[in-house]
């Protein structure tokens, strides 16, 4: 078993979703617990995960200097290599930021490249028969600039010098990359590498929608349990599990907020009429949420408020089923990571279903897919038996256009905001790209500029368009949509959304962006 130190970083929980992946079993400790539970458990390999800390700031998580002295493979990420090297007695200071893709260049350890053809390394223990140079991605603001004792360099980026690290004698390591982001070349090879090390029994496991349907089962018993849908492939899934763990016992609740995309209401009715066959409670709550969301702008206000709102909703239907016990929800753990999901984050925003949740909530929360990653509940929808169109269509988030307009939500900026957003998917699909990217949309950005329609000046609101790639929502890269497809998108919206004066397009990478503008 690994056992991985949780400093708060918003990828720890995908260090241990990457090592299932290959085999590696995991477990997780808060840093002031580590000790103890490396000394009871006797893992074969330790992994520091990073945080948003500062290693010299005050009161910043830490562990003990004597984990490094039990022979224990260690292996320290981002802030957990800067953790290990000042423990050690080296020096780490504020220095050139990376945030978002990087190119990692292997270093000699020792010997000459063996392999100058295929231009190949060999004697690094983490890096074995690897491409000199791959892309890494990276987040940091500190860096170590002297190395602690008997550390040698194994890789450099272009500004930070020991971006990776090893002490072969004691089996320490560093990196100052993250490994467990999607987008990181080799990075699965380097846990690979690292368990190893470790001499880790690797033993490969799939996702057994089974398994979630008895615990389904064994938590809900007789009870009745609220589903919230919203149409998107998280709460689709969520409810298609409890569908076949309690039957009818099952109440999907679908709130038409008048946030959602166009044609959202028919897609859930085409859901729970053929592929989960539940009688669906359809709620028109449009005027409501248009009006709780009235000269709100602060970002996490309106996440609150709707979080809210809905929750309120499905107490109000609970109070028709006394029976219901339960609300259910199609949360995933970035969901969870991104609302401070472990005692050392960062708050980054507050998901309606997670941080906008309400205090005093009178039902339970059932949360199946809590813990598994967008193309993990994409494959337990799939071997669940629903259809590829369902498991792979864009994702959606419960807010909705809401938190893709910048400002306040009014009746008018919500119709623009849609009928920008429709455009951007017919044009993605008639250039035969929207199945191609993870998520395609429109932004109303409250920037506003001056444009000339008919001869005559305009200072109207300027419209972005965000397309990208991913595959757990917690990395992605901008998506390379060809100049004539952005083209077509730029000239009808600026000619056919009322007030709209230009459209740009957001090449931010995740890092340091998040996937919406709210």
């Amino acid at each position: 078993m690994i056992l991985i130190v949780d400093f708060g970083s918003q990828t720890a929980h995908l260090i241990g979703r990457r090592l299932r992946q290959i085999g590696a079993q995991t477990t997780y400790a808060n840093p002031d617990e580590a000790l103890a539970l490396i000394q009871k458990s006797k893992p074969s390999g330790i992994i520091l995960s990073g945080g948003p800390s500062s290693v010299y700031d005050d009161n910043v998580p830490t562990i003990t200097k004597e984990i490094f002295e039990l022979r224990i493979p260690v292996l320290g990420i981002c802030y957990g290599w800067q953790l290990m090297a000042k423990i050690l007695g080296g020096t780490i200071k504020n220095t050139t930021k990376e945030y978002g893709p990087e190119v990692l260049e292997l270093r000699m350890v020792n010997e000459e490249w063996r392999d100058k053809k295929e231009n190949r390394k060999t004697n690094s223990q983490l890096f074995p028969n690897m491409q000199k140079q791959f892309s890494v991605i990276v987040s940091h603001g500190d860096s170590v600039i002297k190395l602690p004792k008997d550390f040698i360099v194994t890789a450099s980026t272009r500004t930070v010098q020991y971006a990776a690290v090893e002490n072969k004698k004691q089996q320490l390591f560093g990196v100052q990359f993250h490994p467990e982001a999607h987008h990181t070349e080799y990075g699965l090879e380097v846990f690979r590498n690292f368990a190893e090390i470790c001499h880790e029994k690797l033993e490969p496991i799939s996702l057994d929608p089974q398994s979630i349907i008895t615990e389904i089962k064994e938590t809900v018993g007789e009870k009745k349990v609220i589903c919230a849908v919203s149409g998107g492939v998280d709460s689709t899934v969520a409810a298609f599990l409890m569908g076949k763990a309690i039957g009818k016992n099952l109440i999907p609740v679908y709130v038409e907020s008048g946030l959602m995309r166009v044609d959202t209401d028919k897609h859930v009715q085409y859901i729970f009429s053929q592929l989960i066959r539940s009688e669906l409670i359809f709620i028109d709550a449009r005027k409501r949420f248009l009006k709780e969301l009235k000269e709100i702008t602060n970002p996490e206000q309106k996440r609150k408020i709707i979080g809210k709102l809905y929750v309120d909703i499905f107490q109000e239907v609970s109070e028709k089923h006394p029976d219901a016990t339960f609300l259910g929800q199609g949360t995933i753990y970035s969901d969870v990571i991104e609302s401070k999901g472990s005692k050392h984050a960062s708050h980054i925003k507050s998901h309606h279903n997670v941080g906008g949740l309400p205090k005093g909530m009178k039902l339970a929360l059932l949360e199946p897919l809590r813990n598994f990653y967008k193309d993990e509940v994409r494959e337990i929808g799939r071997l669940a038996g629903l259809p590829e169109e369902v498991v792979m269509q864009q994702p959606w988030p419960g807010p909705g256009h809401a938190v893709n307009i910048m400002g306040e939500v009014t009746a008018q900026r919500l119709e623009q905001v849609m009928h920008a957003d429709q455009i951007v998917i017919e044009e993605m699909k008639n250039a035969d790209l929207y199945d191609k990217v993870f998520e395609c949309f429109a932004v109303m950005t409250g920037a506003y500029s001056t444009a000339v329609k008919g001869d005559s000046r305009v200072y109207a609101e300027v419209v972005a368009i965000r397309s990208y790639d991913s595959v757990d929502i917690m990395t992605a890269q901008w998506s390379r949509i060809p100049h004539d497809v952005l083209a077509r998108i730029s000239s009808r919206i600026v000619n056919e959304v009322p007030h709209v004066s230009r459209v740009v397009y957001d090449i931010t990478t995740k890092p340091p962006a998040t996937m919406r503008w709210e």
